[in-house]
């Protein structure tokens, strides 16, 4: 198990519950494929630097997990497939 650092951004125009929905749901993909969440942060609503899928603002969200390297594999197909994700980003830590 590798630790990551994955940071995606939500569409800011859905409600709150699809976001909350929308998080829960990433969340159970780790889960479900054995990685451990050791912490979430949400960075809240922030104006994007450049408008991406016509969006003009975005809710960031930070998780730090340890997995293996399918389950950040599963993530991020999921992620590209998803419309309510703008954008993501996973960085492995390193020992």
């Amino acid at each position: 198990m590798n630790k990551y650092e994955i940071m995606f951004i939500v569409r800011a125009d859905i409600d709150e519950k699809t976001q909350s929905d929308t998080v829960a749901a990433f969340n159970k993909v780790l889960t479900d494929m054995k990685a451990k969440i050791i912490n979430t942060k949400d960075m809240g609503q922030k104006k994007l630097a450049y408008p991406i899928k016509k969006q003009l603002r975005g809710n960031y969200y930070v998780l730090n997990v340890e997995a293996s390297a399918a389950a950040v594999k599963e993530f991020d197909r999921k992620a590209k497939i998803d419309e309510n994700i703008l954008r993501h980003i996973v960085i492995r830590e390193e020992e």
